[in-house]
């Protein structure tokens, strides 16, 4: 067993690891959101181009990353969620323009010392904001970019409104694209969620083929699957502690199943409905609500009782999937393979008795039976969660996990706080050591520490490093061939739509765009020298990448095993409500039961990996953590076949 300093190196190890920095994420709609990004870019920018004012357009393109929010959000919540980043957006470039005219940052001095500070703060206050608000992305870094350009710019007090006004005026190009879609494929949201959904309950099925492809669970040399000192990769629990089915001992698949639950809730949450009762159970909606009901059926199914095809089951699922983001207007067609009865000989499940049906019609239902049933009949439709219903749902639920509101602070305060001292600290040491473009440094270091924890911030580290280098390359490439503005806009162009059609797949591939797209923006607004701006960007962010790492095993804090303490005692008050629940016996509270209990068991995996991440551990025995997710799963499971 390890002890003192032993100990703290195995777990600086297991933090600094780059394990997963590489790896590549199923994404989507990437093209058409790419196409979407430089339409927005080039619409407002390229005119401005043409017009000789290349230098201006720039604000434009600022605005212009309003698009890179709320990615695939249903268009109602889209619509006010891209509202507010085009505010925020615009105030960026506004405030930055004001303070370039003010405080003149270029001149050196009090003037840059100032705008260092304010570039902190703007940092910190964007991390704090987009956590809160649960973005994802690029998010912080984008509006923290748009500051440090019109910061750092050559502008006057009566340049200060136009270039606010351009990047307003980028911004709503932006916002009308993003949700132009509504009138060709208003139900794209939520079939890409449900496509989301079915794709990660079939990488599900899929880990549970190899586990039965396997010496029952047990790796070479009879391992189980675990990792040095008896825990899995991602977090605290062991090898043989997962929750059954695909979860089940020794197969690894634990993960696998946090993520397909997630995304079943997300896809619930997108379609606007709770999970089904019993009186809906025989089929509900349109093809999307059915395969949703089909898809958490199945899942909680599981833990009592896998497929007997898991990998038959993964096809059928990835063919679904293809039907579903496929752009046609029409409604996707359900595959006769997912209707009742051939999921049930499928799935190896019995069948839910038919309302009113004797003890002996089906003992238990199975969780094929959910969704598909009367796949092709077009039931009745299921009946929305009011907007009073699903927000209780939701705050209900997000109380439960969270805790009380000065918790949920505490944990949001802490890496913004890591924020504003790396980045702070980045800029004040590019502005020491006279680098140009300074800021560079800052915004380096505010990539690296986007991010949840110091592990995290490792494998940001190496994919902004490498990702930096092969982008630097294509820059000095561009640069030598001396492009007139009109056609560095539309490089430009071609890195954004290159940019967003990469970035969800794998930050450090899409580092390898944003690094020209971003000195390319510098050099429209102000050319310089190409040696010079491939020089200040490579050691700006090399300083930047030090700095953050630096801040982020320094900022030491017990919150992340706080948060893990309280999912615990969450799960087990939701287990214990979803008990009391089955003993009363009334099936009308049993979508939210369910709800609020899959939310905690999320919670519950998210907030161990988020401690195993950190240097201060969650003294929590692994074998508890795994016990109440396992119990959750199987409550979830009586409550489907109770329902």
């Amino acid at each position: 067993m390890l002890t003192g300093p032993r100990r703290a190196a195995a777990r600086l190890g297991r933090a600094l690891s780059p394990r997963g920095a590489l790896a590549l994420q199923s994404v989507d709609g990437a093209l058409s959101f790419g196409l979407r990004a430089a339409l927005a870019m080039a619409l407002p920018a390229l005119p401005m181009a043409l017009a000789g004012r290349a230098d201006q357009a720039v604000y434009a393109m600022l605005g212009s990353f309003t698009t890179t929010f709320g990615r695939n959000l249903p268009y109602a919540r889209r619509a006010r969620v891209l509202a507010v980043v085009a505010v925020a957006m615009t105030a960026c470039v506004g405030c930055g323009a004001a303070l370039a005219a003010w405080a003149q940052p270029r001149n050196g001095g009090a003037g840059a010392a100032l705008t260092v500070v304010a570039t902190a703060l703007v940092a910190g206050l964007a991390k704090l904001a987009c956590d809160a608000a649960r973005l994802g992305g690029l998010g912080a870094v984008l509006l923290l970019f748009s500051f440090a350009v019109a910061a750092n710019g050559a502008s006057t007090p009566s340049d200060v409104l136009p270039q606010a006004g351009l990047a307003a005026c980028g911004a709503a190009v932006a916002w009308v694209l993003a949700m132009a879609g509504r009138l060709v494929h208003p139900d794209r949201p939520q079939r890409l969620a449900v496509a989301a959904a079915l794709r990660e309950l079939a990488d599900l099925w899929d880990a549970t083929g190899r586990s039965r492809g396997g010496a029952s669970g047990t790796g070479p040399g009879g391992a189980t699957g675990t990792s040095p000192g008896g825990k899995s990769p991602g977090g605290t629990y062991p090898g043989g502690a997962y929750p059954g089915g695909a979860g089940g001992p020794g197969d690894g698949a634990g993960p696998v199943r946090h993520r397909a639950t997630a995304a079943v809730l997300q896809a619930y949450r997108t379609l606007g409905v709770l999970p089904p009762s019993g009186a809906e159970w025989r089929g509900r909606g349109d093809t999307c609500v059915r395969l949703t009901d089909l898809s958490w059926s199945l899942l909680v199914g599981s833990a009592r009782r896998p497929p007997n095809d898991p990998t038959g089951l993964a096809r059928t699922l990835r063919r679904q999937v293809r039907l579903l983001v496929s752009r046609r207007r029409r409604a996707p067609r359900l595959l006769p393979e997912l209707a009742l009865p051939v999921l049930i000989a499928q799935a190896g499940m019995l069948a839910r008795p038919e309302p009113g049906a004797g003890a002996g019609a089906g003992a238990g239902a199975g969780a094929g039976a959910g969704a598909g049933s009367r796949a092709g009949s077009g039931g009745p439709g299921p009946v929305p969660a009011g907007p009073t219903t699903l927000r209780a749902a939701e705050l209900r639920a997000a109380a439960l996990v969270t805790g009380p509101a000065h918790g949920r602070a505490a944990v949001l305060l802490v890496p913004a706080l890591r924020m504003v001292l790396g980045t702070g600290l980045a800029g004040g040491a590019a502005l020491l050591l006279g680098l140009g473009h300074g800021y560079w440094a800052a915004i380096s270091a505010a990539a690296v520490l986007h991010s949840i924890n110091v592990r995290t911030a490792a494998q940001r580290a190496v994919q902004r490093t490498l990702g930096t280098v092969a982008g630097l390359l294509l820059a000095l490439g561009v640069l030598a061939l001396e492009p007139e503005p009109v056609e560095l806009v539309l490089v430009i162009v071609l890195f954004e739509f290159l940019l967003e059609y990469v970035v969800a797949r794998n930050y450090g591939l899409g580092v390898v765009f944003l690094t020209p797209l971003a000195l390319l923006m510098t050099d429209l607004a102000a050319p310089s020298p190409a040696g010079s701006l491939v020089q200040d960007r490579a050691l700006s962010s090399v300083l930047g990448v030090a700095v953050a790492l630096g801040c982020a095993l320094l900022v030491v804090h017990d919150r992340a095993a706080v948060r893990a303490e309280r999912a615990l005692a969450a799960c087990t008050a939701a287990s214990e409500r979803a008990e009391r629940a089955l003993e009363e016996g009334d099936p009308r509270s049993f979508p939210l039961v369910q709800t609020r209990l899959a939310a905690a068991a999320v919670e519950l995996r998210e907030a161990d990996d988020a401690a195993a991440g950190e240097l201060w551990p969650a003294e929590i025995d692994p074998t508890e953590l795994a016990a109440a997710e396992r119990r959750a799963y199987l409550l979830l499971d009586r409550l489907v076949r109770r329902g």
